[in-house]
């Protein structure tokens, strides 16, 4: 399983790290990021492998902006 998350289109709510602070967290430029996630720069998506959904998948219902996809 795997998080991916659009940082070119986060605008920056919080939500996802209010609901899932064990994966997501707020980055120095304001918007969301993952913890340990891994940036592709190409496209300006960060992944994590995860072992369980746990609160990702909470925290992609609550996005607004629909930035988040948690992969199964």
């Amino acid at each position: 399983m795997k998080i991916r998350l659009d940082r070119k289109n986060c605008i920056g709510c919080g939500s996802c790290v209010a609901i899932c602070p064990k994966f997501f967290k707020m980055s120095e430029d304001g918007k969301s990021a993952l913890i340990k996630g891994v940036l592709d720069k190409r496209d300006g998506f960060e992944s994590l492998e995860i072992d369980s959904v746990n609160c990702a998948q909470d925290a992609s219902d609550s996005c607004p902006v629909q930035v988040i996809h948690v992969i199964k």
